[in-house]
């Protein structure tokens, strides 16, 4: 695998930027319950009437839920689930479900996530795959970070030829405000490796996206 003319190699620096995701203790429900009633509060609800009662609690258990990727890391998500393999050509898993929160104004995005890599000798279980996505949606993102956090991942746990990412996602943070703008969709990609530095693996992936 090529070098990036830093010294660093795709793997070596997958592994570095992987390294600097940063886990987060337990969810300190409390505080958040705390905090969501403080917010209603602030815009002038009354938070003691009946359809708002309880949920300041139900809010911070939902939200806990919602960013729970920073409970989890890649060790425990892949589990030993990585198999040895002859398989040489385009591993392709497509239309992921992806719902994730913008951490410019904590508004959800959702969409669909892309991904392929090429064996190096060892092939990922599927689930995995969905699960390494949902590991990093689920945490305050930006689309453009969490697709190479996704491809970072998969070359770091397989050391593959090559992976390429591409997330397909609409924002509600420009939907429902400021520019409100409804039908568009923002698509980022990462690619490492061969699918990178090769010009027909490179198509044939991006043939294979629109099959």
């Amino acid at each position: 695998m090529g070098s990036l003319g830093n010294g660093e190699t795709e793997l070596q620096a997958a592994e570095r930027r992987i390294g600097k995701i940063q886990r987060c203790g337990a969810a300190r429900l409390a505080n958040l319950e705390q905090s969501y009633l403080s917010i209603l509060q602030a815009i002038g609800e009354d938070p003691e009437r009946e359809g708002l009662a309880r949920t300041p609690g139900r809010a911070a258990r939902a939200f806990e839920f919602l960013t729970e990727g920073y409970r989890q890391s890649l060790d425990e998500i892949v589990n030993d689930a990585i198999f040895e393999s002859e398989a040489s050509e385009i591993v392709l898993v497509k239309d992921i479900e992806l719902y994730s929160m913008c951490e410019h104004h904590m508004l959800p995005f959702i969409g669909k996530a892309h991904v392929a890599y090429i064996p190096h000798g060892k092939v990922i279980g599927l689930s995995k795959v969905a699960r390494i996505v949902d590991m990093f949606a689920r945490r305050l993102q930006t689309q453009e970070n969490l697709t190479m956090q996704i491809a970072d991942a998969l070359m770091r746990s397989l050391h593959p030829r090559g992976v390429g990412v591409v997330v397909e996602a609409k924002h509600l943070c420009m939907m429902m405000r400021g520019v409100e703008k409804q039908n568009s969709e923002m698509t980022t990609s990462c690619l490492l490796g061969s699918f990178k530095e090769d010009a027909r693996t490179r198509s044939e992936f991006l043939a294979l996206l629109k099959e």
